[in-house]
């Protein structure tokens, strides 16, 4: 190929200028400056699949349709995902109010009620009025003249029948000759001698009979003393028992009338009607926790210290309003980001008493589910996941539409507590986990239960086609965003850079990025500059200037390897011809900074059996993708070449001086085109630099990365001397990624540097070489003469004589 051809064909392939790049037009808005623009609400730009889910999702009433929405970070999935919901959950009605009470007939499963929202703290007051006026009545009744009129009738009843018995005991005693009498320290019975009591000299004095006498008829006195003793002692307790049915009487009588309203208030909710029948009941049976304490009574007190004091045991007569949704326009919206167990599931608080942890139903304390209930609460899954039993008892509440509020960490606890088992509340919620896509498919191979409970994906694509709508749309987002942080506006030349930035991030003319994480960042510190510069609108400078100063912020690594580049600590030849040498780029970069770099690639060929050794394979260094490309690259020489006996052939490749791990088979055509050199000992020019995957039938595939590729290189060159031969080939498949930076534009214009596109690794191989590739044969089935794949048969042509001498020369034994 004389140089007029060589020129020919490097002309055919050479991206013009005006591919290596689309921008945005300016004039297409009509607007000047973002100001100018109506301010329109908010919308998602883009994402109309994930629109068109998320509305089903949100929708769909029926269980098992809660929502998993997946995409990278920074498309504004969050945010939409919550105005999403709160545009719907306006359009709900606010759920009940739910409310603890205490459960009378089993105090360790307290009891929910639910009331229309707002009316639970209505019913809270009303409860704890109620309790304020039975205490007053109570007192003011136990303390009246009637109450103690009727206590009198009622002791003096019981009074004259005691007395009825000792005036009986002492009459039989009487009879005897004898006389009883009651003291504090007990009961005492003695004889009489005329009409007074028997002295001891005068019982001494007495015959043995008479005492033997007056002995059996104390004995016949004791026994008439126990027999009254007993009988008062019953009627003491007939006493006791009409007291306390007269004051439970009483008790009744004086509260039962503040109970009426109550009932016709709540006449409608049977589960209120039982809770205040059971309030009244358990009222009147306890009435004396309603009275003033007797500091004199010590049992009293004792017991208070067992079963606590009156003002913690009228706390059982109060309501624990769990839930209230008074303030609530429409269904409730929490975005949880800390899901515990606790805040998820709600928690018992304890307190301490005489070295355990008591409880009752006044320390049950809600969780999101319950404040979301009825409407929607939002879960980020990583933070999840993350949580013990978090997971596992969400779906459990889902599964049984029911949230119960249990210790999960109970069987652990270092001290004995009492336990509670608040009643489960219904649940009626619609649960949004935003998450990646790797959680998305663990959750789905892992658990069984996950697609039962979450039906509708909701999926944020990274890329929207590059229409006018879209444009116009992205030009309205700049125009919001701006106005809510207060930037300066942008003018329509800033805007239309803007999108420009926005195709460079997914690295397609065609496409728009959705990550506006990524444009926001672009958006704040242009504005900055421009205020820097005392202007009053960000204008496409600005916005370069923000690029600008983002990349340096974050280059220093790239710098590191150019500077080594142009020492010559990692060698790098960007001039000059060499067989079996080429520069490969590569990818590399940090989370926020990706830049391209070449790479040498060298090969070496000889006889031998062992075929293509890959250096970074045998040394733990390539991964499995791009062992996969060195296969084939065996697979193509094999069958171009060697379609009827085996290939004597040895060779070896790597990657010079790196000391990092590799994969990925976009290096894959540069590997082959090393091996074409080396076999066919034709030169290859340093000055360009490849890309591109290849198959087995030597088919240039597409690769990523391609602008950064491009400009590492770009660099190199520019630091070591451009010399107007330099550039790079790419994949024809990728011009349409190209977004370019304005510097390389300016060189490939000017004819500093070059960009060839390819289809094939024939076609790449002229371009590096200068030599025809003649890789279709002829009728002959041969290659033409003096082509690059000619060379490559007579060296295999060769391989063979001589792996064929040596058989022959290789004594048997």
């Amino acid at each position: 190929m004389n140089i007029e051809e060589y020129e020919n064909v490097k002309s055919i392939h050479r991206v013009p200028v005006t591919k290596l790049r689309l921008e945005c037009d300016a004039s297409q808005f009509s607007f000047e400056t973002t100001t100018n623009l109506e301010k329109l609400p908010k919308e998602m730009i883009g994402q109309s699949r994930a629109e068109q889910a998320m509305e089903f999702g949100l929708s769909v009433e029926q269980s098992g349709y809660n929502l998993f929405v997946v995409g990278p970070s920074g498309t504004g999935r969050i945010t939409y995902t919550q105005d999403s919901v709160e545009r719907m959950a306006k359009t709900r009605t606010v759920p009940d109010d739910q409310c603890y009470v205490y459960n009378f007939e089993n105090p360790d499963r307290p009891l929910v009620i639910s009331l229309p929202a707002g009316s639970g703290v209505q019913f809270q007051r009303k409860i704890e009025t109620l309790l304020i006026d039975i205490q007053r009545e109570m007192q003011s009744t136990f303390s009246g003249e009637v109450y103690e009129k009727g206590k009198r009738t009622i002791l003096e009843k019981y009074r004259a029948k005691v007395s009825g018995f000792w005036e009986d005991a002492e009459q039989f005693a009487g009879e005897l000759n004898f006389k009883i009498e009651r003291t504090p320290t007990g009961i005492n019975t003695f004889p009489l001698l005329f009409g007074k009591p028997m002295d001891r000299a005068a019982f001494e004095a007495l015959s043995d009979e008479n005492k033997e006498m007056l002995k059996v008829k104390e004995k016949q006195i004791e026994g008439k003393v126990q027999e009254t003793v007993y009988q008062i002692g019953k009627i003491n307790e007939e006493l006791r028992k009409a007291m306390e049915q007269f004051m439970r009487e009483t008790s009744a009588k004086a509260i039962e009338g503040l109970f009426i309203p109550l009932k016709e208030s709540y006449k409608d909710n049977e589960k209120v009607l039982d809770y205040i029948e059971a309030y009244l009941y358990d009222a009147v049976e306890h009435f004396s926790i309603f009275l003033p304490d007797d500091d004199s009574d010590s049992d009293e007190n004792i017991m208070h210290s067992l079963v606590g004091t009156k003002e913690q045991q009228l706390h059982r007569y109060t309501v624990n309003l769990f839930v209230n949704n008074k303030n609530l326009t429409g269904a409730p919206v929490i975005y949880e980001t800390n899901p515990t167990y606790q805040n998820l599931f709600g928690k018992i608080e304890y307190r301490g008493s005489f070295g355990s942890y008591m409880t009752d139903f006044t320390f049950i304390k809600s969780g999101v589910l319950h404040q979301a209930n009825g409407g929607y609460l939002i879960l980020q899954a990583t933070e999840l996941l993350q949580q013990p039993y978090a997971w596992n008892l969400l779906k459990r509440a889902l599964q049984t539409e029911k949230i119960s509020i249990e210790n999960p960490y109970e069987d652990r606890s270092l001290f004995p507590t009492s336990g509670l088992k608040p009643e489960p509340i219904p649940l009626n919620i619609k649960v949004i986990i935003i998450g990646s896509y790797y959680l998305h498919d663990l959750l789905s191979a892992a658990d069984e239960d996950f697609h039962k409970l979450f039906k509708v994906k909701v999926e944020f694509n990274t890329v929207m086609d590059k229409n006018d709508e879209n444009s116009q749309k992205m030009a309205y987002f700049v125009k919001n965003f701006a106005e809510q942080e207060g930037l300066l506006p942008f003018h329509r030349s800033a805007v239309a850079k803007v999108i420009d930035y926005s195709s460079r991030l997914v690295e397609e003319q065609t496409k728009l990025s959705t990550r506006f994480q990524e444009i926001t960042k672009v958006l704040v510190e242009s504005s900055y500059w421009a205020k820097k510069a005392n202007m009053e609108v960000v204008d496409d400078r600005h916005i370069q200037k923000a690029l600008m100063e983002q990349f340096n912020r974050s280059n220093h690594i790239s710098e590191q390897y150019r500077e080594m580049i142009s020492k010559g600590t990692i060698m790098v030849d960007t001039d000059g011809y060499r067989v079996g040498q080429i520069n490969g780029l590569a990818v590399m970069g940090t989370r926020d900074a990706v830049f391209g770099i070449p790479t040498k690639i060298t090969a070496q060929t000889f006889v031998g059996k062992s075929g293509i050794m890959n250096i970074e394979r045998e040394t733990a260094m390539s991964g499995q993708i791009h062992n996969k490309g060195m296969l084939i690259l065996t697979a193509f020489l094999s069958g171009e070449f060697a379609k009827n006996k085996p290939i004597p052939l040895s060779a070896s490749i790597t990657f010079e001086q790196t000391y990092n791990p590799i994969d990925g088979d976009s290096a894959s055509s540069t590997e082959l085109y090393v091996l074409l050199s080396s076999l066919s000992e034709v030169q290859i020019n340093q000055g360009i630099a490849v890309t591109g995957s290849v198959n087995q039938w030597g088919e240039i595939q597409p690769i990523g990365g391609v602008n950064e590729k491009i400009e590492g290189f770009y660099h190199i060159c520019k630091e070591k001397g451009l010399t107007g031969k330099q550039g790079v080939i790419i994949p024809k498949q990728n011009v349409q990624n190209l977004m370019l930076d304005n510097e390389v534009i300016e060189a490939v214009t000017k004819g500093e540097f070059h960009i060839w596109e390819i289809g094939h690794i024939a076609e790449g191989i002229e371009i590096l070489t200068g030599v025809s590739a003649g890789n279709v044969r002829d009728v002959n089935g041969q290659y033409p003469p003096d082509t690059i794949f000619a060379k490559v048969e007579e060296r295999f042509k060769k391989m063979y004589e001589a792996a064929a001498a040596s058989a022959a020369n290789t004594p048997n034994r």
